[in-house]
């Protein structure tokens, strides 16, 4: 057992959660050149934090130890979502994973695909219609706020266009609330961040109560159903269900999926990705590894542990770093490079290593079902489009907070296949 490497400075004058904001990626990168490895510790939220960026390290975290570092009961998301499958541990937790694991499985899952399928066409069908580039993020985003209304809360643009706009507009007031500082204040002609996104929470769990206690259909007729703890459980998931969060994190992953398949020299892996289902899951695999949604998660130790051979003292946090884990090299060879073809062979049995909606017993409950997302979005796309980057030449550079896409939001082109291609990629 060896000690951290790496110092968490004093109280306050210590604290790195700055430098980390700013750029996550080259904080950690920096700080792995420096040490040598690629468990370190530092400063954050004015605690002593181990950060994790191997795929061993996080593998311990996340799976083998879950039991030891437990979520922090009193960070930001308790306050903005209340008691959820997100923000409690121990019994009450698995309790909770029991009973809404049935909603996002089995033929829950299945007779979500026909809706999924039916805002895939709406939403993207006319992506060439005005012969100008899209601001795809923007494209996405919509998409998956669509999916999300409609499958969690029975609320559909095209039946409820006030509503749907009413909630839309809460939900990214609501979110915002996740990255300010903590701070309740209300004067006249001003509010703070915070404070908006709790006036926002307020009414949004009005429209969720209102749900239901009036309708009894689709997952909020089955949620209410369950043997939850507490009353105010089912509309508290509701209110993480429909979270901005999941838009972003779909539209991330779209965003990174129509930019590594993009242009002319990319024609042959579109082709492929859409005649053989295999290479597709590869393809997806693939755009997670290097550009995962979120960049991570914390926990903290509820006793002297360890993590990759490292000491962790009780009381520690512990935070996983999706993008470097993703690109350990004692996991991945050309750790930077784009190589679908990595997961049917060395890689093969590595899919566990991918973490970008966490790992283990306290992996995202609805995994499954952002997978039928992505899959059927990324799907559509290839059967009726080509697409390319207009202008060719753009800034793609990331910014990794809150969620990963582009710092200048890129704009690609779209032409739509001919429809007489005998391949496969016809658009009927």
């Amino acid at each position: 057992m060896s000690k951290l490497l790496g110092s968490t400075g004093v109280s306050l004058l210590g604290d790195k959660t700055l430098d980390f904001y700013r750029n996550p990626v080259s904080f950690c990168q920096d700080k792995m050149e420096k040490y040598g490895s690629r468990v370190f510790q530092s400063r954050l939220m004015n605690r002593p934090t181990t950060f994790v960026c191997s795929a061993q390290g996080m593998r311990e975290l996340l799976c083998e130890k879950s039991n030891v570092f437990l979520k922090d009961p009193t960070d930001l998301m308790t306050n903005m979502y209340g008691d959820t499958l997100v923000t409690t541990n121990g019994e009450e937790a698995c309790l909770l994973r029991l009973s809404l694991t049935t909603l996002f499985t089995g033929n829950s899952l299945e007779s979500s695909r026909d809706y999924i399928n039916s805002v895939c066409k709406c939403c993207l069908k006319d992506l060439a219609l005005s012969g100008q580039p899209q601001f795809v993020y923007t494209v996405f985003k919509r998409l998956a706020t669509e999916l999300v209304l409609g499958l969690f809360l029975n609320v559909r643009p095209s039946e409820h266009p006030e509503l749907f706009q009413k909630i839309t507009q809460l939900c990214t007031q609501h979110w915002h609330g996740l990255i300010s500082a903590p701070v309740n204040v209300k004067v006249p002609l001003w509010s703070s961040g915070f404070s908006i996104a709790l006036e926002a929470r307020e009414q949004l769990m009005e429209i969720i109560k209102h749900k239901l206690e009036n309708e009894t259909d689709g997952f909020v007729g089955s949620l209410k159903s369950l043997p939850l703890p507490s009353s105010s459980c089912a509309s508290q998931h509701l209110l993480l269900f429909i979270s901005a969060l999941i838009p972003k994190g779909l539209a991330s992953l779209l965003t990174s999926f129509t930019l590594a398949l993009s242009g002319k020299e990319q024609e042959e892996t579109r082709r492929r990705a859409l005649m053989d289902a295999d290479y597709l899951e590869e393809v997806l695999l693939e755009v997670q590894r290097l550009w995962p949604p979120c960049i991570g998660g914390r926990r903290i130790a509820e006793k002297d542990t360890t993590l990759a051979g490292f000491h962790v003292p009780k009381g520690y946090a512990a935070v996983y770093i999706n993008h470097s884990v993703h690109r350990d090299p004692e996991v991945f060879e050309q750790p930077e490079s784009f190589l679908p073809e990595r997961w049917s062979g060395r890689n093969a049995d590595h899919k566990h290593i991918i973490c970008s909606f966490g790992s283990g017993p306290r992996n995202c409950i609805g995994i499954k079902l952002m997978d039928v997302f992505f899959k059927e979005a990324c799907t559509y796309l290839l059967k009726h489009y080509d697409w390319c980057l207009d202008p060719p030449s753009q800034n793609l550079d990331y910014k990794w907070l809150p969620i990963s896409r582009p710092a200048n939001p890129p704009t690609i082109s779209f032409a739509r296949l001919d429809p007489t291609r005998t391949d496969g990629t016809n658009s009927t």
